[in-house]
């Protein structure tokens, strides 16, 4: 037996900050301004996270508390997707830019975290409106189809994070920067109006195996009115090419995460969702794949993406048994998808593993791979009109293919009704 003499923070007191809030003071260049404050002033978000910190201070009980951070979280993940769709603006900084709303809620946990309040008397407390503050701001606790008027389709969609900061702390996500422009948008079909959910998830294997990709699309897949017509999780890939991704794959690769975190093995199981009795090694898109390639979008070329690695039935773990293959052989354990072994293709794993449980055979599914973006040419810069205008150009062809996935699923369920 060991006993744990590891000092611990009292009841109240601030904790420490993770990797990623250690993060809000790095820059560019020696001597200049955090990259996160920079990003903050030109997009005029450190007045929500400002306001926040003094909301927090004022708080006079742990439902106060409570309140504000809800109320925070919410109106980040409103004023990003107001923002980035023109109908709100502040500050300078291009609005199909992510990074305001990543490092405003970074900025506004490690302030919850540093917090001093005699109204925490246990760390859960606290932690737990850090909870709070991650799911409201990435747009997965709120009411789910708002303004979805009736016989519209339903359409969920992921973006991620930026990453790579230990890279480049100026690092922007066109997937991330899609899922604020696709929140709440009402695309025209020639087979009637599609209506998007979108929400943006963290790269963090810990926030996956607790179940964020889980959280963010049980609610639109369970059986009931709510239930979606199409879902797609999104990333960023390499440079110049769009990828529908054909399968997922039950592995992770060992890529640090954006808390340095590394793991390696099978996809750990959502405790508090539906899952399959053994979970698969391989899930298939069932994404309109066709139509999305055949859509004719631009500037990048869009392909369905095959290539695996696995090791064939019997040869796990022999590091020499593995193996690259177009597609899965039966019986094998899957090493890579078609989109890797990072979170990219866990989201695509995760939210159709999902989906199989809860029995929504109906409602097509995939992952969807999106082109890289090109720095600004000054290292000293965050943006400059050649990275801007790159990253407006992936976002809409990403935009496209979505429409294009809806236009495909609209035309077969009036196709279905005809008959």
């Amino acid at each position: 037996m060991t006993t744990d003499t590891a000092p611990h923070p009292a009841p109240g007191q601030p904790v420490a900050l993770t990797v990623e809030e250690s993060r809000l003071t790095e820059t560019l260049v020696p001597d200049a301004q955090p990259v996160a404050a920079q990003l903050l002033a030109v997009s005029g978000f450190d007045a929500l996270v400002d306001g926040t910190v003094e909301r927090l201070a004022r708080a006079g009980s742990l439902d106060g508390l409570t309140a504000v951070v809800r109320d925070a979280g919410s109106r980040l993940w409103t004023t990003a997707v107001d923002r980035a769709q023109g109908r709100t603006t502040s500050g300078d900084l291009d609005p199909y830019d992510d990074r305001p709303l990543y490092w405003a809620r970074t900025a506004t946990s490690a302030a919850l975290r540093r917090l001093d309040s005699e109204h925490l008397t246990t760390q859960h407390q606290r932690f737990a409106l850090l909870r709070i503050l991650d799911r409201t701001s990435r747009g997965i606790d709120r009411e789910l189809w708002p303004a979805t008027g009736p016989g519209e389709l339903r359409v969920m969609v992921s973006g991620f994070d930026v990453y790579s900061l230990d890279t480049s702390v100026r690092h922007s996500n066109p997937s991330g920067a899609a899922a604020l422009q696709l929140d709440g948008a009402r695309l025209e079909t020639p087979f009637g109006v599609a209506r998007v959910r979108a929400v943006v998830l963290p790269v963090s294997y810990a926030d996956f195996d607790q179940g964020v990709v889980e959280d963010a699309f049980g609610p639109v897949l369970l059986p009931g009115p709510d239930r979606a017509d199409l879902i797609t999780t999104i990333s960023m890939t390499a440079r110049g090419r769009m990828d529908v991704e054909r399968w997922a794959a039950n592995a992770r690769g060992g890529t640090p995460d954006n808390q340095r975190a590394q793991h390696f093995g099978p996809v750990a199981r959502a405790s508090h969702w539906p899952q399959p009795f053994d979970s698969p090694e391989w899930i298939e898109t069932t994404l309109p794949y066709a139509a999305m390639v055949g859509a004719g979008t631009g500037p990048w070329p869009v392909v369905l993406k095959r290539g695996v690695r696995e090791w064939p039935a019997g040869t796990f773990p022999d590091p020499g048994s593995l193996v690259a293959r177009p597609d899965p052989s039966p019986g094998s354990t899957a090493a890579a998808g078609t989109g890797g072994d990072y979170l990219s293709n866990e989201s695509m794993y995760r939210s159709n593993r999902l989906r199989q449980a809860l029995g929504a055979w109906e409602v097509p599914g995939g992952h969807l791979h999106i082109s890289a973006l090109t720095d600004p040419e000054d290292p000293a810069a965050l943006t400059d009109d050649a990275f801007e205008a790159d990253r407006r150009a992936v976002v809409d062809q990403t935009v496209a293919l979505v429409t294009a996935a809806a236009t495909e699923v609209a035309r077969l369920q009036a196709e279905a009704r005809r008959r």
